[in-house]
């Protein structure tokens, strides 16, 4: 088990990114958050296996189709246990 911390830079808002994010998270038994920052990036926490972050990790630098990823910042660490499931958050 490990947490993964993400920035996501490009047009990532407005375009079904963190539904997107959300979905796949969901369906690879992940459990976290994504959100939009002020500054026009998507932020996501997630927790779960190892194989499973990675996985996620790649489709994060994928995206739906309507989105343009231009980098993505991963640090990953010690999970908490603090999720239940994985939402967007507001």
């Amino acid at each position: 088990m490990k947490r993964l911390h993400a920035i996501i830079e490009g047009r990532v808002q407005g375009v079904g990114y963190r539904d997107y994010v959300r979905t796949e998270a969901q369906r690879l038994h992940l459990t976290g958050w994504v959100r939009n920052r002020a500054d026009g990036t998507v932020e996501v926490v997630a927790e779960g296996e190892d194989v499973a972050l990675n996985h996620l990790r790649m489709l994060l630098e994928k995206g739906p189709s309507m989105a343009s990823v231009d980098e993505v910042q991963v640090t990953t660490g010690p999970p908490t246990g603090e999720f239940h499931d994985f939402r967007i958050r507001w």
